[in-house]
């Protein structure tokens, strides 16, 4: 044997890792990278890779095994699929994930509180404790709709932009703020609607607000100073917003929405001076306002009606071109709210308010006395990732992650819910589901049963006041697709077994 296969043979019997005490040669024949996922993912959910620690180089830990880099490269990008790790680069890999929580001691799930139970829960008329109690409720697979893919939000760019932030903060700048918000933040924003929505603004018309649900309760409390008690909403629409109105306002008239978006006739026909608005992707069916309807809308407005546009989801798109905002075509009509929530985290409560110059002041005041501004370090630290750039790579990042997310439930669907009509595809973090009339029991009581059997959904009933189909409504955003494919299994198995 000459000495160059010698060291080659010394070296495949010393290939191990001190980092988890890995050895290729436990790896079976031809899986090495199976092998090599599988135990990265036991030491994640185990707590030996706890959240926020480095993964070695890809060219090291091969290097220490004895394997092919692309075997390294391919363990870490199954990772990154399934949001266990993030990151590339000068950055290294790094854990984003915690470690699994225990299974639940029983198929039900616990109370979320002393004498609510997981079937009163999903009552016909939920009241506003509903999505409290529902986040609280534990479940082994939750495909609530609503949130985005936590697991990638941009740590490394944001300790990054935090230290920037921090190493040229003056101590004058730690003191109150301006209650619209760091002028730093309103003008990343204005930056950002002219660059991604085709919204024209100066940051002096942005007000940052802690999320769309202080802007739909800073907006009541100023409809209701300059006499406006009444805001209708689409049907199907968000329950939640309807709920924020509703606490402010006397009345919140349901509108009926079709193909094309909201029913403009029948708006008219409510007789209300404003409606809230989901026209780039409505919530929740995913239609996008027409044409024609879009006209006719901003028509309504002209004569003296208001519009307030919320703006939710509208980055995430995957099978269809953007939909500018109705804010663009008529600034002077139309209250546009938007957030981070969907695109970064909602625990961030953070987002943006514009509105026409007369409902300005009464606004201001509203923000003035609900708590004299947001936090002033969080603001500058997104207005360095929103300038930078480094908010538009992650959004890129988002797109591709939550698009396989989707493609993975569509085809769950399609097996094990073939009786399902899917609504709402090309775009957002979740999906509708109508089901058919005949299902033998109603959406309330599904999504009670599924809630036994572990996985955590939305009933549409909850999002309509006019005669609707049954259904569902689905988050994809937030969960891997083989948790996908398993909680839709589930369902499959309970609809074929209430049909």
């Amino acid at each position: 044997m000459n000495r160059s296969k010698a060291v080659a043979s010394d070296r495949s019997k010393e290939a191990g890792a001190d980092f988890l005490q890995l050895d290729s040669a436990d790896a079976p024949p031809g899986g090495l990278t199976d092998w090599l996922t599988r135990r990265l993912r036991e030491a994640v959910a185990d707590g030996r890779l706890p959240a926020g620690s480095r993964l070695p180089a890809s060219r090291v830990l091969a290097a220490e095994l004895g394997v092919s880099r692309g075997v390294v490269t391919d363990a870490y990008r199954r990772l990154a699929e399934e949001g266990q790790v993030t990151g590339h680069g000068r950055g290294g890999t790094v854990v984003v994930a915690g470690p699994a929580p225990a299974a639940p001691p029983a198929p039900a799930p616990a109370a979320p509180s002393p004498g609510r139970t997981a079937p009163a829960l999903y009552r016909a008329d939920p009241d506003p404790e509903v999505f409290d109690l529902l986040r609280a409720t534990p479940a082994r697979i939750d495909l609530t709709p609503g949130v985005p893919d936590l697991a990638a939000f941009p740590r490394a760019a944001w300790l990054r932009a935090e230290r920037a932030v921090l190493d040229g903060l003056a101590a004058h700048d730690l003191g109150y703020g301006d209650i619209r918000g760091t002028p730093a933040l309103r003008r990343a924003v204005a930056h950002w609607l002219a660059r991604n929505r085709g919204v024209r603004a100066d940051p002096d018309e942005v007000l940052i607000v802690a999320g769309t649900a202080q802007a739909l309760a800073l907006l009541g409390r100023a409809l209701e100073r300059v006499g406006i008690s009444e805001v209708a909403v689409e049907d199907p629409g968000s329950l939640g917003a309807r709920q924020h109105l509703a606490h402010w306002l006397a009345a919140t008239p349901p509108v009926p929405v079709d193909a094309e978006g909201i029913r403009v006739d029948a708006l008219r026909a409510t007789g209300a001076p404003a409606v809230l608005l989901t026209p780039a992707h409505q919530y929740p069916t995913g239609v996008v306002l027409g044409g024609d309807r879009r006209r006719e809308l901003l028509r309504w407005a002209a004569e003296g009606g208001l519009v307030i546009e919320d703006d939710y989801d509208a980055e995430h798109r995957y099978d269809r071109p953007p939909v500018p905002a109705l804010r663009a075509a008529l600034p002077e009509r139309v209250c546009y709210a938007g957030s981070v929530s969907k695109l970064l985290a909602p625990a961030l409560r953070t987002g943006w308010l514009l509105v026409p110059a007369r409902l300005r002041e009464a606004v201001l005041d509203a923000k003035r006395f609900a708590d004299l501004g947001n936090p002033v370090l969080p603001q500058l630290v997104l207005a360095r990732l929103m300038e930078s750039g480094e908010l538009d790579r992650h959004l890129r990042l988002l797109r591709r992650r939550h698009r396989r997310r989707r493609d993975a439930m569509i085809a769950a669907i399609r097996t094990h819910l073939p009786g399902a009509t899917v609504h709402g595809a090309a775009a957002g973090l979740h999906l509708m589901l109508t089901l058919p009339e005949e299902l033998g029991c109603t959406d309330t009581e599904l999504a009670t049963a599924a809630l036994a059997a572990g996985v955590k959904t939305q009933p549409l009933s909850w999002h309509t006041r006019l005669p609707y189909p049954p259904g569902l409504v689905l988050g994809y955003a937030a969960g891997s697709p083989p948790e996908l494919t398993e909680g839709i299994a589930v369902l499959g198995r309970l609809v074929r077994r209430a049909g």
